[in-house]
């Protein structure tokens, strides 16, 4: 029983630590949120195209971090350019709802 366990919590940690992919996206924060009934966590929506007559393509993402959090919500409804790594196979939703997790979110003009 203790191997499983172990095995479990580094087969976690791994893939909070090591990125799929990183890349930055810029669109409008249009929504965040603070969710989770346990394990809260920060998620947000990224409108990525928006002329007009087309449906905008969204962006879904998690943050954990509270300055980055804070800093979302300081420009929530504006142009921005979010900096992410995706993490694959997190086995939880405990660290969100998301395999983006946001490391950074910066206005744009």
């Amino acid at each position: 029983m203790l191997v499983i366990i172990g095995a479990v919590a580094l087969f976690t940690w791994t893939t909070l630590s090591f990125a799929y992919s990183n890349g930055e996206r810029v669109g409008y924060l249009q929504k965040f949120s603070r969710k989770g009934w346990l394990c809260k966590t920060w998620e947000g929506e990224l409108a990525m195209e928006m002329r007009p007559g087309l449906v905008p393509e969204k962006f879904y993402f998690t943050t954990r971090s509270d300055p980055v959090a804070d800093r979302a919500n300081a420009v929530l409804g504006k142009r921005v350019r979010v900096r992410y790594a995706q993490q694959k196979f997190v086995p939880s939703t405990c660290f969100g709802d998301t395999e983006y997790f946001v490391g950074g979110v910066e206005p744009v003009n």
